[in-house]
């Protein structure tokens, strides 16, 4: 079973730092909303490691990004990685998001784990 944890909030560098803190240097994947801010910590973490990282263009990934979530984390979840951090911008439809990690076709799949609020 997969672990999925939710990072939302704060600014595109803010989400960085906090999966870039916490990701594991093997077995972990990771789909984050927008480009980085400056660094791109997850960009050098991934090519210094086995980190698997997708980006995916600004905006709500469960309203105008929801095929190209499910095809990413599709893609990821055939690797079987242990953990996959999936950061996004606005947790205004954090429970929309978390509903579709909860159907079937994810249900045995994606366990739901911790969530990160970067915002506050």
């Amino acid at each position: 079973m997969t672990l999925m944890t939710l990072v939302y909030g704060g600014s595109p560098g803010d989400r960085e730092k906090a999966i870039a803190s916490i990701a594991p240097a093997t077995g972990a994947s990771v789909i984050i909303e927008g480009l980085p801010d400056d660094a791109g910590l997850l960009d050098d973490l991934a090519a210094a490691s086995k980190l698997q990282l997708q980006r995916i263009a600004p905006g709500c990934p469960c309203c105008h990004g929801n095929l190209t979530v499910r095809v990413m984390l599709n893609r990821m979840l055939r690797k079987a990685p242990q953990q996959i951090y999936l950061g996004i911008a606005d947790a205004s439809h954090l429970q929309k998001i978390r509903e579709f990690l909860q159907e079937d076709q994810y249900r045995e799949r994606l366990s739901l784990d911790t969530e990160i609020d970067c915002g506050h």
